[in-house]
């Protein structure tokens, strides 16, 4: 397969990247993010729900670049505390701060029995032409009361996963591919993406 199908990455998170790359580039995708590309314009995240703000940001960088862009909108969803972090995970404390999110969270749960949580990601490949494809994908756990872990980022440490008897940031890259909620999102859109493209 020839490397010739480019896709942009629309975040500036070199996790993501990095995750996304591991799984597009077998693909035969060469893959750029938008860390590659100056004067995009800002993206404003409006939307109420995972899909619509993976939607917003794909199709603006789609727009401004006239190539096809990956966006995704993930969240950890906490449903003993209304739903919370979700859409605001990033900046559930203030800005992309991962101590204070989890400290904010652990707070917010420190009187509730109930603690379990699941990863929702939602991913949009959206063509310059406005054509557009969605997957989501969905890990379930529970909320620890202490970080464990020292891989992974944001919740990960808080984020518990009985089956493997351990929080996402105690597993490999690898293993994590294999589970998270992204993995699982890619992994449905890696069945779909080339019949799509």
């Amino acid at each position: 397969m020839t490397n010739d199908k480019e896709i942009v990455i629309a975040s500036g998170n070199q996790n993501k990247i990095r995750e996304f790359t591991e799984m597009l580039a077998p693909l035969g995708f060469q893959v750029k993010s938008t860390a590659d590309f100056t004067e995009l314009p800002a993206i404003a995240e409006t939307g109420t729900s995972f899909e619509e703000n993976a939607t917003i940001k794909a199709q603006t960088v789609a727009q401004a670049l006239q190539v096809p862009v990956l966006a995704d909108d993930s969240g950890l969803v906490v449903p003993a505390i209304n739903g919370e972090p979700g859409i605001y995970s990033a900046r559930y404390a203030g800005d992309h701060d991962d101590d204070a999110n989890n400290r904010k969270l652990l707070q917010r749960l420190q009187h509730s029995d109930d603690r379990n949580a699941y990863f929702h990601t939602s991913l949009v490949v959206m063509k310059p032409t406005g054509e557009k494809l969605h997957v989501t994908g969905i890990v379930s756990g529970e909320i620890l009361t202490a970080p464990r872990g020292q891989n992974g980022f944001g919740y990960d440490p808080l984020f518990y996963v009985p089956a493997l008897n351990k929080t996402l940031a105690e597993l490999t890259d690898a293993e994590k591919n294999q589970i998270s909620h992204r993995g699982r999102a890619l992994e449905k859109l890696q069945q779909v993406l080339m019949d799509w493209w």
